[in-house]
């Protein structure tokens, strides 16, 4: 048998207030609150309050409020389309709630529910669109973070799109007969390059692409997002990045970017993984480029979801470039790199005032070649250098500049999943650092800072990587002899 649908016992409706005057009776705490409530509306404030804290004054003052500064009276509700009352005395609250009932005002006592005809909503504006957040009696906690939640889904921009929608909304339903057309209109207005377009705050560009929408009626133009998804934890995804997995037609996604981000998506999103670990690569970067610019051209929004930032050794260039050359629109979303991840799962300062005013992003392959690259240089003269997929080469890492001068005792820290839950940290020293090359159970992404920075960070969850450092020694010594 289906379940029945619970039954709400308070309806939501929203009131017309724009000219008309709303009575708060009060003047706390709680009054403010309702009053930079209903503040948010075009509704005229009527403040009354023989004694209102100086906060509720600086808030009638800067919102042009009515305050009638005189004990309550069941005159000073004539007129109002609604009031609340927020005294704090429960004899007035009660006095003021059938004051206002015989006077046909619907009525709201905060904290007395008994007293109450409506019940206000945690409230997401945009105006003009606004999203009510009611519990029934589940508690504000629960409707407040309900509320933050949903906030955090919408962009800020949605308000000044939905007024260019009820701008462009007459002549749509003159020029698009009723059907497909006009709903793929709507669709790839707030889906498409109109959205885009206020999103980055360009209104004028936001009318005219949907001017040209409206008259070309043909489909919206494919665009593709390069997104940081961050260094792991879902947490750390950006807003914006959140948005657009919600819009995203089809996610193209690395292999390090956890699964509980990419369901983060549209449920309904294709999901396409084109992942690259060392020696295993689905696609090659040429085909994940060919494959960007075919769904850019089919008219899909697109998610490329990189690990960390999608500019630092992310490749985005390469993509950029080639849809760039295809004519294909695209964004690029930052993400958290995985050195900063790393760093506060270290409380490591990756500048230090004094010891360390600059910062190196590379890849410990950069030292195959017989020539230092300048970050070595740099290392050496004091920055700190974070060194991004550097455990199968941490030996020769070590080696090469511990040989162009840097101590061997200068400080190194090293984090695997960087920002995870299993994320494991271990310290050490320069001359400590070989020992990973030959530990077979760091499985996951390694991220490994140096620099005399390091030495701020906090060890107390870390392991040394001086307990391994012998047994690596003696590892590599046998499979030299091997050779």
């Amino acid at each position: 048998m289906p379940q029945a649908t619970a039954k709400l016992n308070a309806f939501p409706v929203f009131m017309r207030v724009e000219g008309e005057a709303v009575a708060i009776v009060g003047g706390g705490e709680e009054a403010l609150a309702k009053a930079r409530l209903i503040g948010q509306s075009s509704a005229v404030l009527r403040i009354i309050a023989d004694a209102a804290e100086a906060e509720l004054l600086a808030f009638i003052a800067a919102n042009g409020a009515i305050h009638i500064a005189a004990a309550y009276d069941a005159a000073h509700l004539e007129g109002a389309v609604m009031a609340f009352t927020a005294s704090g005395n429960e004899a007035l609250d009660r006095r003021v709630a059938e004051d206002a009932r015989r006077m046909g005002i619907p009525v709201n006592a905060v904290d007395r529910p008994e007293l109450c005809d409506f019940f206000t909503p945690a409230l997401v504006n945009r105006a003009p669109v606004a999203i009510a957040i009611g519990t029934e009696g589940a508690g504000p906690v629960l409707a407040q973070m309900l509320r933050s939640r949903i906030d955090r889904m919408l962009s800020p921009s949605l308000g000044p799109l939905a007024s260019l929608a009820a701008s462009l909304r007459g002549t749509a339903e003159r020029l698009l007969p009723k059907g497909n057309a006009r709903r793929r209109f709507w669709s790839d207005f707030f889906g498409g390059a109109p959205a885009r377009a206020m999103a980055a705050g360009q209104l004028s560009q936001a009318h005219d692409a949907a001017v040209d929408l409206l008259l070309s009626n043909a489909p919206a133009s494919g665009h593709i997002a390069l997104v940081g998804a961050g260094p792991g934890a879902e947490d750390l995804l950006t807003l914006r990045a959140h948005r657009l997995l919600m819009e995203a037609d089809v996610i193209v996604h690395d292999a390090l970017v956890p699964e509980t981000i990419v369901a983060m998506g549209r449920r309904d999103a294709e999901r396409l993984p084109v992942g690259k670990r060392k020696g295993c690569h689905t696609k090659s970067q040429a085909e994940i480029n060919a494959l960007l610019i075919e769904l850019g051209r089919d008219g899909k929004r697109v998610v490329r979801l990189k690990s960390g930032d999608p500019l630092v050794f992310g490749r985005a260039g390469e993509e950029m470039a080639a849809l760039r050359d295809a004519g294909i629109a695209y964004e690029v979303v930052p993400g958290v790199t995985a050195a900063f991840a790393a760093a506060a799962d270290f409380e490591l300062p990756l500048t230090l005032r004094g010891v360390s005013s600059s910062m190196v992003f590379t890849t410990g392959h950069d030292l195959k070649g017989n020539s230092l690259p300048d970050w070595a240089k740099l290392a050496i003269s004091g920055a700190t250098v974070a060194v991004y997929m550097g455990r199968s080469v941490a030996a020769e890492v070590a080696g090469r500049l511990i040989e162009a001068g840097l101590s061997p005792d200068t400080a190194v820290a090293v984090v695997e999943n960087a920002s995870l839950a299993n994320r494991r940290r271990f310290h050490g020293t320069l001359a400590d650092l070989p020992s990973l090359e030959v530990r077979a159970d760091l499985t996951g992404p390694v991220m490994t800072i140096i620099g005399d920075a390091v030495a701020g960070a906090n060890f107390e969850r870390s392991e040394p990587l001086a307990a391994h450092r012998h047994e690596g020694a003696a590892q590599t010594a046998a499979e030299g002899a091997e050779r």
